[in-house]
């Protein structure tokens, strides 16, 4: 008989693969996924946890078909009926489910999953394989962080623990609830996250235990994570792997999961190529713990992160037609602010923004409270209580504020002069200013305009805010650039309750309330 302990590499690191310069071939990812799955034996159970159409990019989409092509589940969609990789894929079909790791994200439309996943694996029926996320109903808090950790993350101004969340069924996974029950096959689930590591405006580095705890978890945690990382300061937190928000996660990822589930790490690493232009796979990582995640934050900031030699006195950024509201538009603050320079402009061409929050209610709290700044934004918290019922658009009006280092110019093309002051931005005419930084003959980088009087501007643009972070190496060196230097009294405390409100379109978040254009 089987034995109950899962198999497991003599390494917790199963595959490491990647540099600025790798390009990894499809075949390449097929290969190391087969030979991992093989090297874990026959499962009766497999959970496969992607992120949702937001993140199309990251290849979770291949890798989770390649998963089930491996079990038979499916067939390659080249049509060959031989594995390249292994002399033989699996020669048992387990049980497959697949949860997208939407946080409070809208589910997947079914063109959605066709594109990400494939036809064959989206058509499957009786049962589907794709479970949605429930962040209301399907949620089990399995513990907590310390009071003490999230205190000293937030300057005191949250003083009660972290609560550890997950969706049920996730939790149904664990080692203790699938022991042996005689059978040949008495091996656990075998769960598996996939997904890519980026430089993340929240997180400081996207994915690893945040897919679990946030992608697949309830809306306390989703919103107390986001207003932790809002309060500790986001140029303290961008780009590092490592930090007071993470190690929350850490905490519990530690406490809660490592040793309750047979949970495996897949993670990508993505960025452009240099000659063609188009997105490629420059690092790919199995692992079941963090040595696979700080390998990938290693690379994703060698790849993503966007060292820039000088502050810019300007940065221009053009937003298309995804960013319709200041809420996703913000991101061009978000992906600027560590590169700016002191007393910097940052101007922002926003032709379709047409309002400030992506549901009516949020739309209200932002006009009004505006982004002015982390103090009297946490002074109007601790008066209100829809803004502590609200704390990821605290968290959204933070991450908006400049804190007075630079100015905002927003050039929208639907909101009037008197709305965007009224938030606290400065406003010029788009028309105006579309003709002096004309996005049509511009270049990503740096540009220099010269006016009529033979004066030149040297400024940096920027196409679209998604692509990347950017920052110059003393403000991202500089751990204390945005120690957050305000008091607040003990009303500020914030109670994390269930009366927490959703914003299933947070563009601070993640979401997309248009997804993100995908090449047919």
């Amino acid at each position: 008989m089987t034995s109950s302990n899962p198999p497991s590499p003599s390494s917790s690191l199963f595959c490491s693969i990647g540099s600025p310069t790798t390009s990894i071939s499809n075949d390449e990812v097929r290969y190391q996924v087969n030979t991992f799955l093989s090297s874990m034996g026959s499962r009766r159970e497999v959970l496969i946890l992607p992120p949702d159409f937001t993140r199309f990019h990251s290849q979770a989409g291949m890798i989770t078909r390649f998963i089930s092509e491996y079990y038979n589940y499916t067939t390659p969609e080249d049509g060959s009926n031989e594995d390249d990789a292994t002399d033989s894929r699996s020669s048992a079909t387990p049980n497959i489910q697949i949860i997208p790791a939407l946080g409070t994200h809208a589910p997947m439309t079914q063109h959605q999953i066709e594109l990400m996943f494939g036809k064959e694996l989206a058509s499957k029926a009786n049962p589907n394989p794709f479970i949605v996320h429930n962040w209301r109903e399907d949620v089990v808090t399995i513990g907590h962080a310390p009071a003490e950790m999230v205190s000293e993350a937030t300057y005191g101004m949250v003083n009660e623990p972290w609560p550890a969340q997950l969706n049920k069924l996730v939790w149904d996974k664990r080692i203790e609830n699938n022991t042996d029950d005689g059978s040949d096959n008495n091996l656990p689930p075998l769960v598996i996250s996939v997904g890519q590591v980026v430089p993340h405006e929240v997180m400081g580095m996207a994915n690893f235990n945040k897919n679990l705890f946030v992608g697949v978890g309830g809306l306390e945690a989703i919103n107390l994570s986001h207003f932790i990382g809002a309060v500790h300061g986001m140029e303290k937190l961008m780009g590092r792997g490592q930090n007071p928000l993470r190690s929350i996660l850490n905490y519990c990822s530690e406490k809660y999961l490592q040793s309750q589930f047979d949970l495996w790490y897949i993670l990508t690493v993505m960025g452009t190529n240099e000659t063609t232009g188009q997105v490629e796979m420059k690092g790919f990582y199995i692992g079941n713990d963090m040595q696979c995640y700080d390998l990938a934050c290693d690379l994703s900031l060698k790849v993503n992160f966007n060292l820039l030699e000088k502050s810019p006195k300007k940065i221009v950024v053009y937003l298309n037609d995804e960013y319709h509201s200041t809420w996703l538009g913000n991101k061009s603050i978000y992906r600027t602010r560590m590169a700016i320079a002191d007393g910097g402009e940052l101007v922002v061409l926003a032709p379709w923004v047409e309002t400030f929050g992506e549901d009516g209610h949020i739309d209200e709290l932002i006009r009004k409270v505006g982004y002015v700044g982390t103090p009297t934004i946490m002074e109007a918290m601790e008066e209100d209580e829809d803004l502590k019922n609200n704390l990821s658009a605290i968290a959204h009006l933070i991450h908006g504020s400049s804190e007075g280092r630079f100015s905002i110019t927003y050039c929208p093309g639907h909101l009037t002069k008197e709305e965007i002051e009224s938030v606290g931005f400065n406003y010029a005419d788009l028309s105006e200013t579309k003709q002096l930084y004309d996005s049509s003959t511009l270049k990503d980088g740096w540009n220099t305009l010269t006016d009529e009087h033979g004066v030149e501007e040297e400024f940096f643009y920027i196409s679209n805010p998604a692509l990347g972070l950017w920052a110059v190496p003393s403000r991202f060196d500089d751990s204390s650039a945005s120690q957050q230097s305000f008091s607040v009294s003990s009303n500020a405390a914030t109670y994390v309750s269930s009366d927490q409100i959703p914003s299933d379109m947070s563009g601070g978040v993640g979401g997309w309330k248009k997804p993100p254009k995908v090449d047919m």
